[in-house]
């Protein structure tokens, strides 16, 4: 069985939309494309290296497919010779073109498309930006890693890695390095459920029953 990782730019805010530059995607009137310029440096570059890893197949969504097909096929350095050799694995439909090569279309259901090729042998399976795809695959429970680059900046709008449907989980922070720009990264593997409890020292008193009783009659109303 694969293992789905997802690497992605973030800001602390938590949008990734259009890191690499003004055009990438402006979508929704986003006008703050490039945001990671500032701060990319040889070491965050070695560090998205690494996260990224060395054997792996992309899965990616329609739009990030779109982007990256109309970039890469023609880089030759590191990362483009990568891309361009391995499979790519595309939530599309039929109106989109998959001309670049090693890539294959996802029909039907997505989760089910993609729990079907994650129980293949293979690579593991790599998502680059796809924030729609992601939102539908964290839902679902299928990604198993999670890799922020998180940069020192606010962006107010834009598409978010997180959109409120993610199915609740827990997650152990393996690793986290900051860069000299203030670039953090962080892995992340997914735990299993979530585990709660409670800070509070003593039973509660009639203040705090109260408050719960008021806050439970506003959620009701």
């Amino acid at each position: 069985m694969r293992k789905i990782r997802l690497a992605t730019f973030l800001s602390i805010d938590g949008v990734m939309q259009a890191p690499g530059g003004p055009e990438e995607d402006t979508t929704g009137g986003f006008s703050h494309g490039g945001w990671v310029w500032p701060h990319f440096d040889e070491t965050v570059g070695g560090l998205m290296g690494e996260a990224m890893g060395e054997d792996y197949d992309l899965l990616l969504g329609r739009r990030t497919y779109e982007i990256f097909a109309a970039y890469w096929p023609t880089m030759d350095d590191e990362i483009g010779q990568a891309f361009n050799a391995i499979n790519k694995y595309v939530v599309a439909g039929p109106e989109t073109p998959l001309d670049w090569a090693g890539s294959h279309r996802l029909e039907g259901d997505v989760v089910e498309a993609v729990r079907a090729l994650k129980a293949t042998e293979g690579r593991d399976l790599l998502i680059q930006g796809s924030g729609e795809l992601v939102h539908t695959l964290l839902a679902a429970g299928l990604i198993d890693e999670l890799t922020t680059l998180t940069f020192p900046i606010m962006l107010g709008g834009g598409k978010r890695l997180f959109d409120g449907a993610a199915s609740p989980r827990g997650w152990t922070l393996e690793k986290s390095t900051p860069s000299g720009s203030g670039v953090v990264v962080s892995v992340y593997r997914l735990a299993g459920e979530v585990v709660t409890g409670s800070v509070a020292a003593q039973e509660p008193g009639p203040a705090e029953l109260a408050r719960r009783e008021r806050w439970a009659r506003e959620d009701r109303s």
